[in-house]
């Protein structure tokens, strides 16, 4: 009897495996044919169009189309944007240099060297010797201890640690080490507690909007980040460059306000009761040899430094990207990181952003920005306005989509609208971005928490509806203060 059941469950899993093929194959034909169709019906009557526009809004589309179906992986994504647009451009007759539309090839393989991915890849090789160590467990410990055993101020320590370790390490990488160090005492009391639910509702929340902080907490703020220079420098304001502490100071603050005002929710919807509560944090184990301990003081030591470096760099002028050389040099050179760590880093991310990098650029160099700001110019539209159904918009894209995907969508369409400040936009898409915590499939955090089946899909409704709205509001508040302040 097993052995039927067990060969019925095969079969089961092996059909269901061919239908997911199936669907795949029919997201991705469709998704080609989508783009087919959009470009040849704005090309059909323009005669203006050149071939290389035609071909970047070709794969505009089928990107698009690719990253909304999900039909392949979003990194895969990304590998088939930087091909095709090295395959299609290279392939035009008058791509040659002199040529007015001429287009350089190799800048969207360039994209992999940019000043962001090396920003990005010296935070995860920090994330992972943090996690390697055990120093996250016992930072962690160290910093919620300090909040008591009242159960408010347990659940608001709790989120804001969680906060700002995903300032650091991946919101997914958080998550998990969060929701790892509390489920023996959510086990212990039991999930249908409200301090139970809330703890698992709030700590997904704060990884997802934590990210927001820095320019390595979350990949759209890598690809906002990129807009916003490349956008300086080509208007001739090469003295200003956004840099880790700049975004920082437009970052932080929006995020520590989600995270208080949505404990604070959390806090009134499930009345949590004054009662004490124990977390069982217990002391860090300790290390058994000197080894050990060395490895520890040197990534904290590496941690530190390359951390001051980053938010001093207008002080020393040390660019960011070589800055990141120190943990990417020191952590394996004392074996801290080794060449099995290395492999399991997410370099499918960074084929993300690169991939992402690349349409943007694309988009720029063929003039396809231009050819459309030329059909709007004569529209008059409220930038405030803008700006909020830019934010919802990001908001409700990143829900169904990659957030990292939603801004390289969105910030070049943006930064094309006349009457808008683009870089005023880039900063609320790229915050935005971090908003979307809807469903359980909207963030890879809440995913993780839906996963351990003591929640269920409308417990993430209250925390999507008001950090979707509420996050583009505070964006938008924050920017226009501060730019209002600086100018």
């Amino acid at each position: 009897m097993s052995d039927s059941r067990a060969a019925a469950d095969r079969l089961s899993k092996r059909m269901q495996s061919v239908l997911d093929a199936q669907k795949r194959l029919i997201y991705f034909l469709g998704s080609l044919v989508l783009a087919f169709l959009t470009t040849f019906l704005v090309s059909k009557n323009e005669v203006d169009f050149t071939q290389n526009q035609q071909y970047v809004l070709f794969i505009l589309i089928f990107a698009v189309a690719l990253w909304v179906s999900e039909a392949i992986p979003p990194f895969a994504t990304g590998l088939l944007i930087v091909g095709l647009l090295i395959f299609l451009l290279s392939e035009v007759g008058n791509n040659q240099p002199g040529d007015p539309n001429y287009i350089n090839v190799q800048r969207f393989v360039d994209t992999w060297t940019n000043s962001v991915i090396w920003l990005m890849l010296g935070g995860f090789f920090i994330a992972g010797a943090l996690k390697k160590t055990g120093l996250d467990l016992e930072l962690f410990r160290f910093s919620v201890s300090r909040f008591g055993d009242n159960p408010q101020q347990v659940l608001l320590g709790v989120m804001l640690v969680t906060a700002v370790f995903s300032m650091v390490m991946s919101n997914t990488a958080t998550t998990a080490m969060m929701l790892a160090a509390v489920m023996p005492f959510i086990d212990r009391v039991g999930p249908e507690r409200n301090i139970a639910k809330v703890l698992l509702i709030g700590i997904p929340a704060a990884a997802a909007v934590g990210g927001m902080g820095t320019i390595i907490g979350s990949p759209p703020n890598v690809i906002a980040v990129d807009a916003i220079n490349n956008y300086l420098q080509n208007n001739d304001q090469i003295d200003y460059e956004v840099g880790f502490l700049e975004w920082m100071i437009l970052g932080v603050p929006v995020a520590l306000v989600l995270v208080v005002v949505f404990w604070k929710a959390l806090v009134k919807k499930y009345k949590i009761k004054l009662e004490k509560i124990d977390l069982e944090l217990g002391e860090a184990q300790a290390q058994s040899g000197a080894m050990e301990r060395f490895e520890r003081k040197i990534v904290l030591g590496v941690l530190t430094v390359t951390v001051l470096l980053w938010v001093t760099g207008n002080v020393h002028g040390i660019p960011a990207a070589a800055i990141s050389g120190i943990p990417i040099i020191i952590l394996p050179m004392v074996s801290v990181i080794t060449g099995e760590d290395v492999r399991e880093l997410p370099w499918d991310t960074l084929m993300l952003v690169a991939g992402g990098l690349s349409l943007g650029l694309a988009i720029k160099e063929s003039g396809l920005a231009e050819f459309f700001v030329e059909k709007i110019q004569y529209f008059s539209i409220n930038q405030y306005l803008l700006m909020f159904t830019f934010g919802v918009a990001t908001v409700l894209f990143s829900n169904i989509m990659s957030n990292t995907a939603t801004a390289t969508i969105l910030i070049p369409i943006a930064s094309i609208i006349p009457g808008v400040e683009p870089v005023t936009m880039a900063i609320i898409i790229g915050l935005c971005a971090s908003c979307a915590l809807l469903l359980p499939v909207s963030t890879p955090p809440n995913a993780i928490a839906f996963s351990t089946g003591y929640i269920k899909q409308g417990d993430f409704r209250m925390g999507g509806v008001m950090i979707g709205i509420l996050g583009p509001v505070l964006a938008i508040l924050w920017v226009l203060l501060l730019f209002s302040f600086l100018s």
